[in-house]
């Protein structure tokens, strides 16, 4: 039978509701309070129904900038109210300068202040239900774990921090001996014999299946998890599941033939989509290195107050195909920064001058590697380029690194804009994993996608 407490939405679901409800929201409060009060600036008709189109395309796109489409965000009540009134400013303002598409700017002024309010109060009013209603506990996707003991907490973290909106409620040893299997504080163990019972129990449940040791799974579990399927329970191996929740490739979970696993992208070979890539990065490029031009005399101000020495620097990287090539930065550390040798560059890095920290978190550094785009040796959108030393350190501990060096480093990338500075090996590992769905799902929505979240990142000072 029907329940509410049987329904759940996936991430891209959620992501779908929040898009078309801000959009409805927002049209119904401004079609009601043309109604009931002198509003005239936003008249919804069939004849300005283009005033619609370009309204829903500003919400949405400003909206995914400041990141109202974050689930993180919109599941917490505070970041939401700051989300929703940096997008709705940006939206008011940027819908009233463009009359070519918009209604043209009204005599009266305090039109335009009714314009943002009812938006305002339109937006926040769906947000605050979204997050009483839709994010509340009741629309949890509920999932149990087959899985060895010392795997549970990793899994659980790895899942839940990334969907705010999936509980795992319980786990399945799948160890040959559940004797010494002990309850976790934070998590129910479920025996083998009782697991269909647990989950008929808890209505609609998801089962993952972690467990690496293929023996674990004993002709009594296997027919379990047959009836849980005939009952309508959905199982996935936690590779699939991880890789759709954290929109990374758990490496640490695949045996070195990986090329089972993800096929590369076709976009990777795919002529057409290179081609305009290509084109587009030579365009971006260009407009890059004449912005960069207009900042050298300020950067050449603050690099003689602040941090004193060379305005350029330039440092040996691994580029497509492990060819080495030279990267072009301007400089942000003290000069000989590495006398002691290559180390790792940290959040907090004493070799990192004041100036240089500014450079870094508004990504101003970066202007040269434009020079680097248009030469060939990079591209706009790819893994990160790595210094030699680094590369051959980790590729001894991680068999699969050197898979990222098949398409060009990037300015900006899938890692670079969803994980912060990579200070140890495991940061590393955790960026590979980033690259490879990148390479394993390139494709021009998510370029848009990684450009988007960078705007994102300068925009609130996130820079590396």
């Amino acid at each position: 039978m029907f329940s509410i407490k049987n329904i759940h939405f996936e991430i891209s679901e959620r992501k779908t509701i929040l898009r078309l409800f801000d959009v409805l929201f927002v049209l119904t409060a401004l079609y009601l309070t043309g109604i009931f009060f002198n509003f005239d600036y936003f008249v919804i008709s069939v004849s300005n129904y283009y005033w619609i189109i370009v309204l829903a395309i500003y919400i949405n796109a400003f909206g995914t900038i400041f990141e109202m489409y974050n689930l993180q965000v919109a599941s917490n009540q505070f970041q939401v109210l700051k989300s929703t009134l940096i997008t709705v400013s940006t939206t008011v303002l940027v819908f009233l300068l463009t009359p070519i598409f918009s209604p043209q700017l009204p005599s009266n002024r305090l039109q335009i202040l009714l314009f943002f309010f009812v938006t305002f109060s339109a937006l926040i009013m769906w947000r605050m239900l979204y997050v009483k209603f839709l994010a509340s506990k009741r629309f949890f996707q509920k999932a149990i774990l087959i899985c060895d003991q010392e795997q549970v907490k990793e899994l659980v973290r790895g899942l839940e921090n990334i969907d705010p909106h999936y509980k795992i409620i319980g786990y399945v040893n799948t160890d040959f001996s559940e004797e010494n299997t002990s309850e976790l504080q934070y998590l129910p163990h479920i025996n083998k014999a009782d697991m269909f019972s647990f989950v008929r129990q808890n209505g609609k449940v998801e089962i993952v299946i972690a467990s690496q040791k293929t023996d674990g799974i004993t002709t009594d579990l296997y027919q379990q998890l047959l009836h849980l399927l005939e009952s309508g329970n959905i199982i996935r191996e936690y590779a699939q599941v991880y890789e759709s929740k954290t929109q990374r490739i758990p490496v640490q979970y695949m045996s070195r033939d990986f090329y089972r696993f993800f096929p590369f992208s076709r976009s990777n070979h795919n002529k057409l989509y290179l081609i305009i890539v290509r084109i587009v990065e030579i365009a971006i490029s260009i407009v890059g290195l004449v912005v960069g031009l207009f900042l050298v005399p300020l950067i050449l101000l603050g690099n003689t107050i602040g941090n004193r020495g060379k305005l350029f620097y330039a440092q040996e990287r691994i580029g497509k195909d492990g060819v080495i090539f030279r990267i072009l930065k301007f400089r942000t550390m003290v000069q000989n920064a590495e006398k002691n040798g290559a180390v790792f560059t940290s959040i907090d890095d004493v070799r990192v001058t004041a100036f240089g920290k500014f450079l870094r978190k508004t990504r101003i550094d970066e202007f040269p590697q434009f020079f680097n785009i248009i030469k060939g040796d990079m591209a706009v959108i790819g893994p990160r380029p790595e210094r030699p030393v680094f590369v051959k350190e980790i590729a001894e501990l991680m068999s699969f690194y050197e898979t990222r060096h098949i398409i060009k480093p990037g300015l900006t990338g899938w890692a670079q804009v969803n994980y912060a500075y990579g200070e140890t090996i495991n940061d590393s590992l955790i960026k590979l994993q980033y690259d490879l769905y990148y390479i394993k799902h390139r494709s021009i929505y998510l370029d848009l996608n990684i450009a988007i979240k960078t705007i994102t990142t300068v925009l609130f000072y996130r820079g590396q």
